[in-house]
């Protein structure tokens, strides 16, 4: 048997598997950005790795991934120790954060995407400020008003994110929405166009920043960057099925 007949591995098939289904991901942005006038590189693509494995990880570094998203502070830092040979690698929470796992969220993260409180960005502020660094975090809304999803309802928004432009060790970058979970796109677009019109308000009464529109996962990202959204958290369009479904939290990947 030659070296080129010879069977692949598992690992191999799957990292040949995660490849192939990124270049489908990365087509669809591409189409989605062109359809929008809009650039490629103003959209940024956070895999988001929940419930996958360790090796799932590995894998997207290999191609070229150095971002991953998680939903738990406890799984993201087991992931994080046990990929400490993967110093760049970066680790961002999107998931509900309880004020009892603060301090890890703040240690581990290198971004918060859903602050839901102003007690919670306080507590976080503390963090920062026993840490010597600023926080970095995006504002939840709550876009679809569901009663089951996380986030300031929109009309709290401008007065929460005034608040936190006072916290010294909490630097807000913009603002994070789960849209809708609807088969019709117009109310999934409609939660989309709301965090959007919000980001705008709140930079013209501040006079500028709020740049992150983190919107738009694996079913509906098309139409979260027809709306503005400048990250992507995808997760079952990167890596496939997750092995285990997270069912006490919304979906936010």
């Amino acid at each position: 048997m030659t070296e080129r007949e010879w069977p692949e591995s598992a690992d191999q098939r799957a990292a040949a598997g995660l490849a192939e289904r990124l270049e489908r991901v990365e087509q669809r942005i591409r189409r989605a950005c062109q359809a929008a006038g809009r650039d490629r590189s103003t959209v940024a693509l956070l895999p988001v790795s929940k419930t996958q494995p360790v090796a799932a990880i590995r894998q997207a570094r290999a191609a070229g991934l150095s971002r991953m998203g998680e939903n738990r502070v406890q799984e993201l830092v087991a992931k994080a120790e046990r990929l400490g040979d993967l110093p760049d690698l970066a680790w961002v929470l999107i998931g509900h954060l309880q004020s009892n796992k603060v301090a890890l969220a703040a240690r581990w993260a290198s971004q918060i995407q859903s602050v839901d409180s102003l007690r919670l960005a306080q507590a976080l502020d503390r963090q920062g400020q026993s840490l010597g660094r600023p926080v970095e975090v995006l504002i939840e809304v709550n876009t679809s008003g569901e009663p089951s999803k996380f986030g300031f309802p929109p009309d709290q928004v401008p007065a929460a994110a005034a608040q936190l432009r006072h916290l010294t060790s909490l630097r807000p970058l913009g603002l994070m929405t789960v849209a809708q979970q609807s088969s019709e796109p117009d109310q999934v677009a409609a939660c989309f166009a709301r965090l959007a019109a919000l980001r705008e308000r709140l930079r013209q009464d501040q006079g500028g920043g709020w740049a992150e529109l983190s919107m738009g996962m694996s079913g509906d990202f098309d139409l979260a960057i027809a709306q503005g959204s400048t990250c992507l958290r995808i997760g079952s369009a990167i890596f496939g099925p997750r092995p285990v479904a997270a069912a006490d939290q919304p979906s936010t990947a």
